[in-house]
């Protein structure tokens, strides 16, 4: 059986160490906390090889456990990491250490995922990694941007403060996602159903017809003959094709995900009329709300740049808020700086972060100006919505109106042939 070596405080506040046998670290920590002890840090004695074959079998036992519970962590939802984060920042604004209170979060979180993800990252920190460093080895649950904001109020002191404004960030996200997808819902919907439509015209309403056709010779129209083709084409090879879909879109993401390709259609989206202006006020929206929460939990605002261009999402975006950001390192002001990058803020903008700069409320201005576009951001994409649901209803009556008038052109003719 393993040897452990501890660090833990007594229920007084005075440390404490000693060595604990136990089957993995995950049933040490537990013997540590069963005599009232906080572990602070927990570290394997390592022994000789071969001075105890139950020692490796007992090891060996507990590898594909740990690997169990390390597959479940990927699955963490967001929900439950803004509770986390809420929780994590509460538990530490009272002045409760940061090692017990990681363990009280895993201890209550509300899925197994989320719990052993939590007590993951409770044993990389009593282990003497920063919480920072512990979350960056965990990528596919805390964001690139999580993790740096993090940082910051690790090295700032203020770690509580930088959590609770992290999770106020989480829900105006969530909210402006939510926002974005019930606008993009309905014509999502309303394009399935039409495919729907057209591919169960074509397998089995065609057919029929095609059948009564051939029973008169008949010469067809260009239109009949064209749909009936494509008819017995996706009855014949519509495997063949679903593949060759799936294909194409797997080539596009992958294509998608060279950093050159994505600029090259970045470039392309920020300049088509509607698409450009909307994905760039989602953009400008994170990046003011990013920003605006940092340097309001005092971040500096060169932390706070570099930490907030990374949540634009967009490449081309980021990089023109590097060198925006390089100027200011410069001793340029932050609107002046800005002022290249007119894809991301109009001019009215910048000149409402000039004056609050000018004023020593940066911070404040910038979470106005994110609230205020997000509001204009919903009524455009209701706007957009209503524009593409007729758009859409016109198509899918298009598409359906001519498989109906190549297949009713032909019955008026039936007459002739059947004299």
């Amino acid at each position: 059986m393993p040897t452990f070596e501890y660090k833990a405080l007594k229920p007084g506040g005075s440390s404490t160490s000693g060595q604990i046998e136990a089957g993995g670290r995950g049933e040490a920590i537990r013997l540590i906390e069963e005599q009232g002890l906080t572990p602070l840090k927990l570290a394997e004695v390592q022994k000789a090889a071969g001075a105890n074959g139950s020692n490796g079998k007992a090891q060996a036992a507990a590898a594909p456990t740990g690997a169990k519970w390390h597959f479940r962590a990927k699955h963490v939802s967001f929900e439950a990491l803004e509770d986390f984060t809420r929780s994590l920042s509460s538990l530490l604004a009272a002045a409760v250490p940061l090692s017990r209170a990681l363990t009280i979060l895993y201890k209550e979180a509300s899925n197994a995922a989320a719990a052993a993800k939590w007590q993951e990252l409770h044993e990389r920190v009593i282990d003497g990694v920063s919480l920072a460093d512990a979350m960056s080895r965990s990528p596919e649950v805390f964001p690139r941007v999580y993790v740096a904001m993090v940082e910051s109020g690790e090295t700032g002191g203020f770690l509580d403060v930088v959590l609770a404004q992290i999770a106020d960030f989480q829900a105006r996200e969530k909210e402006l996602r939510a926002k974005v997808f019930s606008a993009l819902m309905y014509p999502a919907v309303l394009l399935t159903l039409a495919l729907g439509v057209v591919i169960f015209l074509m397998i089995f309403f065609i057919p029929r017809f095609q059948t009564l056709f051939a029973g008169f010779n008949a010469a067809l129209p260009a239109i009949t003959r064209a749909i009936i083709g494509a008819s017995h084409a996706i009855r014949s090879y519509g495997v063949f094709m679903a593949i060759g879909v799936a294909l194409v879109i797997y080539a596009i993401a992958k294509w998608f995900k060279n950093d050159a390709n994505r600029r090259k259609w970045e470039n392309v989206l920020f300049r088509l009329p509607l698409a450009g202006p909307l994905a760039a006020k989602i953009a400008m929206t994170r990046f003011c709300r990013m920003l605006g929460t940092l340097l309001s939990a005092g971040v500096p605002l060169m932390n706070g740049l570099n930490v907030a261009r990374r949540s634009l999402g967009y490449q081309t975006l980021i990089d023109l808020i590097a060198d925006s950001t390089e100027r200011v390192s410069k001793g340029e002001q932050l609107a002046s700086a800005l002022g290249d990058c007119r894809a991301l803020f109009p001019g009215s903008t910048l000149e409402m972060i000039s004056v609050a700069e000018e004023s020593g409320r940066l911070d404040k201005e910038l979470l106005r100006i994110a609230a205020v576009t997000e509001i204009t951001l919903d009524r455009q994409l209701k706007n957009a919505v209503s524009l593409a649901e007729p758009l859409m209803l016109f198509m899918i009556a298009g598409f359906i109106g001519v498989i109906f008038v190549g297949m009713v052109i032909p019955i008026f003719t039936l007459q002739d042939y059947i004299k």
